[in-house]
């Protein structure tokens, strides 16, 4: 299933609707929020439908309760939950040329469980001290697929900047599971956690006024422009 978060294109709502995406419609669904449709079990009743070029896609998850990113199996850090921004937000650079490591988002659903999956935007600017040339943005979207449907091990990606590819690579070798579960350790997770894999790459020099274009077979292509 390919949920989404969305509101109608002219009249922005700040939290949006449930939807489903269903080719090129989108069916809004009776719950308030993802997290809140994958703790009632993952169901939901159906309400109006949408041509899908007539919304706006959010974020799939707006404020999650965590970020958990990995750059390999056996640790991970924390990443701002403050910081999300959707398809086509524009990425503040404050003038600079940012670095962006690409991603695949595990997306936690209802008793710690491992829900669907989405593009994660890794943002950081070169410039600001550590921390904080992580701190300001993490691109989300533009869907999330239900871990039924879709099978994060050897999926393709491509990076593109204003059309010209810059990345191409493969989601490969990470253990999901084993992520979740040392997450979980001594702590709990909650619907709308996120949890970030190992980056396919790094693309530098992401210059100011740049469209970028992260595709990931199976999910779709989460678009942010950088703004100067």
């Amino acid at each position: 299933m390919r949920l989404c978060m969305f509101h109608l294109v002219g009249h922005p709502l700040e939290r949006g609707w449930v939807g489903r995406v269903d080719g090129d419609r989108v069916v809004q669904l009776a719950a308030q929020t993802l997290q809140s449709f994958f703790t009632g079990g993952g169901s939901a009743r159906e309400h109006a439908e949408y041509p899908l070029a007539d919304v706006q896609l959010l974020a799939p998850v707006l404020h999650p309760p965590s970020i958990r990113v990995f750059d390999e199996q056996g640790g991970c850090a924390f990443a701002n939950p403050g910081a999300i921004a959707a398809p086509g937000a524009e990425i503040d650079s404050r003038g600079n040329a940012l670095s962006l490591l690409p991603r695949l988002a595990a997306i936690v659903g209802s008793d710690g469980a491992l829900a669907a999956f989405t593009v994660f935007a890794d943002w950081r600017d070169p410039s600001r001290p550590v921390p904080k040339d992580r701190d300001f943005a993490v691109g989300l979207g533009p869907v999330g697929v239900t871990t039924d449907e879709f099978d994060p091990d050897g999926c393709a990606i491509a990076v593109r900047v204003d059309s010209a590819q810059r990345a191409t690579d493969a989601f490969t070798g990470f253990d999901w599971r084993a992520a979740a579960a040392l997450a979980a350790d001594g702590t709990k997770l909650y619907p709308g956690d996120l949890i970030a894999g190992p980056s396919a790459g790094v693309v530098e020099n992401v210059a100011p006024g740049s469209l970028v274009e992260i595709e990931v077979d199976g999910i779709g292509t989460l678009e942010q422009w950088i703004a100067g």
